[in-house]
């Protein structure tokens, strides 16, 4: 007799959990039904059993098209952990092992078949899709379709060809990031503009945002890592290729285990160095925005910035791959200046129309207005997705609320020095002349014969700095790239002249941090007493030893969250362990007698 509910008795057989979290449970029955659907769910989120399940209720294959190498491997690999019949048709992949691959799909051998966009658009390839049953089609990282989204991809545009050769073929689209102009974009180039639309809530609760003035970003990432993530995984980002190179070196050289990871560096190395953050615990890669989408690991502790990201949907983006495990996690970055400076910059050099320029310096006013806010950033940031909040209790501007000051005489100061040094210099030497600095640069332009020269003696160095980044970003002053960065007057600046708008600004401060590991205690179940911690220490070796001799990331095995209640709970016999999160049927009958042996301090027989 089939179940009375087989969408989750698949959940639990199959993938060991109790129960649907949020709009899983619509979308799936809506898939399985044969609905179209625009899924966006934050990282972490359960996206993909919103295709995984429908695909082993319908009759005939998944195909899943994927954008990178990584994340299809690492999928493939966990969904056979459960018992489910996945491959992948990459460029990894021989001639022959192809073939095998492309039989056992017109065999009906396959649950899920995981396709990059390239590869999926061929003649051949979709030859090959018109050949055998096809369950739906997931396309996964949707927002790679859109020219206005913050990782465009020129293949996505090609995925309208599903609609057009397989009209009756259920569509589900999923990504974590759009706002609504990117979710316009999937639906015109997708053709989805039947399918229902499921947008679950943006906020990721276990992160913490922090964003700090910066001044040593090098000394004050180190001094991050090591105060709070000490041999834990982490990503680092930073804008250019050379200072992901640097950064790296001088993180190892003071006993971080860092890693590099851009597009420039030799392809075997940079695959040596993602599988090495996959596979070991502590890594911690630092690199630009060519790494991370591919990532699926869970137990990425923080997700550090070095350099100002494109816009609010990168940036969301990229700290989304801390923490999918659920445990606390944070996002950390440096801003300042010449993070300012040099997007701006990005965006006026560009080859792009003016239309895309406007939106793009749209979208970076939009993270300015993030960083420089003395509200909850978590408010901003989900209001910028168009979800309502209330302060959150757990950013560095709840927790340590940054004071604010009427900075209108200091803005005004200011203006009138960029005015009167005729607008053609930037802001270190502007400083230099309100405080009255008696430097080479100043005399050769005369300058200290200024009615500015030493009007602001009274504010320190730092505190002119934090006062013109926010002048920038309040559009007060703009930087002139044709000028060599000069800072300029705008229209806006006028009314604060002639001192008819107030100003307000926040005080530059070094906020003091509460220890993520003490809430860290409180969020999930852990290991807290010295037997439970032995049990874990038992368990994890045995895990990385399976995981190495299966070749797959530890986390495919097990997640450290169910190692954890493991040893919480020392079961006495694999019964015990069926309504532990994260163990199916499969993964019971596996390693069940296993994980009871080692929770008891047994010598265990090897799993199969």
């Amino acid at each position: 007799m089939p179940p009375a509910d087989p969408a989750l008795d698949v959940l639990r057989s199959t993938f060991g959990f109790p129960a649907f979290r949020g709009a899983q449970r619509d979308i799936i029955d809506h898939v399985t039904q044969g609905g179209d659907a625009l899924v966006l769910m934050p990282t972490g989120g359960g996206k993909s059993l919103c295709y995984q399940i429908p695909a082993l209720l319908r009759p005939g294959t998944a195909v899943v098209v994927s954008p990178l190498i990584a994340l299809m491997q690492d999928q493939v690999a966990a969904l056979t952990q459960v018992g489910i019949r996945a491959a992948f048709l990459n460029s990894t992949l021989d001639a022959q092992a192809a073939r095998e691959t492309e039989r056992a799909f017109s065999r009906g051998q396959l649950d899920l078949l995981y396709i990059a966009p390239e590869r999926l658009a061929t003649a051949r390839c979709l030859d090959l899709l018109a050949g055998a049953p096809i369950a739906l089609f997931a396309i996964d990282e949707a927002h790679c379709v859109s020219q206005w989204g913050h990782d465009f991809r020129p293949d996505y545009l090609q995925l309208s060809v599903l609609h057009e050769r397989f009209p009756d073929v259920p569509r589900i689209a999923l990504t974590a990031t759009a706002d609504p102009q990117t979710r316009a974009e999937i639906i015109t180039r997708l053709g989805l503009h039947t399918a229902r639309v499921f947008v679950s809530s943006f906020d990721r609760p276990n992160i913490r945002y922090t964003i700090i003035d910066k001044a040593d970003a090098r000394a004050q990432l180190l001094s991050f890592i090591k105060a709070e993530h000490d041999g834990e995984a982490g990503i680092v980002y930073c804008l250019s290729r050379k200072r992901v190179e640097e950064t790296a070196e001088w993180l190892a050289e003071h006993g971080v285990a860092a890693l590099p990871y851009h597009a420039g560096m030799d392809t075997a190395e940079r695959s040596a160095n993602q599988t090495r953050f996959q596979r070991e615990d502590g890594i911690v890669v630092v690199a630009t925005i060519a790494f991370g989408m591919g990532i699926d690991k869970p137990d990425v502790r923080f997700v550090a910035h070095l350099d100002l990201p494109k816009s609010i949907e990168g940036y969301y983006q990229e700290t989304g791959r801390a923490g999918r495990d659920g445990l606390p996690a944070d996002a950390w970055m440096t801003y300042g200046l010449g993070d300012v400076v040099q997007q701006r910059r990005m965006i006026d050099s560009s080859e792009a129309d003016e239309s895309y320029k406007r939106v793009s310096s749209a979208k970076l006013d939009s993270l300015l207005g993030l960083c420089e806010t003395a509200g909850c950033r978590r408010v901003l940031l989900l209001d910028y997705f168009g979800e309502a909040s209330a302060p959150c209790g757990n950013c560095d501007t709840c927790l340590t609320p940054p004071q604010t000051w009427d900075a209108s005489a200091a803005a005004q100061k200011a203006l009138s020095a960029i005015y009167r040094t005729e607008q053609r210099f930037g802001a270190m030497h502007v400083i230099d002349v309100l405080r009255g600095k008696d430097s080479e640069r100043v005399r050769r332009w005369d300058h200290q014969n200024l009615g500015v020269f030493g009007i602001g003696a009274d504010l320190p160095e730092a505190d002119w700095r934090n006062v013109f980044r926010q002048l920038v970003a309040m559009g007060l002053a703009r930087v002139d790239h044709a000028s060599y960065g000069a800072l300029r007057l705008t229209e806006a600046a006028r009314p604060v002249l002639r001192g008819e708008v107030k100003v307000e600004m926040r005080r530059a401060v070094e906020r003091k941090r509460v220890k993520a590991s003490r809430k860290r205690a409180a969020a999930v179940p852990v290991a807290e007493t010295l037997p439970d911690q032995a049990r874990l220490a038992r368990l994890k070796a045995w895990r990385l030893e399976e995981a190495r001799r299966q070749d797959v990331p530890a986390y495919v095995i097990l997640h450290d969250a169910t190692l954890a209640e493991i040893a919480r709970r020392c079961p006495t016999g694999p019964d015990e362990l069926a309504d532990i999160t994260g163990i199916g049927k499969v993964k019971l009958e596996r390693y069940g007698q296993v994980l009871v042996a080692l929770a008891n301090g047994e010598v265990p027989a090897t799993s199969t």
